[in-house]
């Protein structure tokens, strides 16, 4: 990586953490940005407030995930603005996710087009097979296997799985009827749950594995899984 790259990133997370305490009130302890070809992912790190501390040492994490899904609404469409510009080229999408007992985050940012050359492994690394199909397992498990999957190696410490087509007609059912956020925060648990207990991620990837996260575009119907190695 260049250092102008390397230089914007750091500039980046930066703004990205005054912007998150400019929105929620207090920024993140960290804020780490990790670029490969049309991938950008922020790792954060100690972003509970003192409120959402409360409301989960009593259970109430789904309604952190309410509130903080709403409030990000906002932080995208400013960070939309500031990325397009620095990386001169457009969005396709954002996801996000959150977990409330690490106290850690993602963002994953996916633009249109490439905005680097990417690395030599991104797309040919080692464990990618095993990784799609290990995803294909845990997703069926849950769901459907679906339509398609790939796996991206965004640095050594940072992998991302994308899916298209994984919605069964019952889930499809509930969007319809305006269901969306209830159905974000069941899809959450349910897969984190299985992807945890019954999946070797670990043993595919050949390290322990500090963090999973997952999103969805119910809209398209794709979904982003992030794993985050441990150091």
């Amino acid at each position: 990586m260049s250092t102008p790259i390397a230089q914007k990133l750091t500039d980046i997370s930066s703004f990205t953490s005054k912007l998150l305490r400019k929105n929620f009130g207090r920024g993140p302890e960290s804020c780490q940005a990790f670029l490969n070809e049309r991938f950008l992912i922020f790792y954060i790190q100690g972003f509970l407030s003192p409120m959402e501390t409360i409301l989960l040492e009593h259970s109430n994490a789904d309604n952190i995930d309410i509130s903080r899904s709403i409030v990000m609404n906002s932080v995208l469409a400013q960070l939309k603005g500031i990325l397009e510009l620095e990386f001169e080229q457009d969005i396709l999408e954002f996801y996000h996710d959150w977990n409330y007992n690490k106290n850690t985050g993602m963002i994953t940012v996916v633009f249109e087009e490439p905005v680097t050359s990417g690395d030599e492994l991104m797309i040919l690394f080692p464990e990618r097979s095993s990784l799609i199909l290990e995803t294909e397992r845990i997703t069926a498990m849950v769901q459907k296997i679906p339509d398609m999957t790939e796996a991206y190696r965004i640095s050594p410490k940072l992998f991302l799985v994308m899916r298209k087509g994984i919605l069964i007609p019952l889930e499809k059912a509930l969007i319809a009827k305006g269901f969306h956020q209830t159905l974000l925060v069941t899809k959450d648990d349910l897969e984190k749950a299985y992807c945890y207990n019954e999946g070797r991620f670990e043993e595919i990837l050949k390290q322990p594995i500090a963090d999973i996260f997952l999103d969805w575009n119910l809209n398209e119907d794709k979904s982003v899984m992030c794993f985050v190695l441990k150091s």
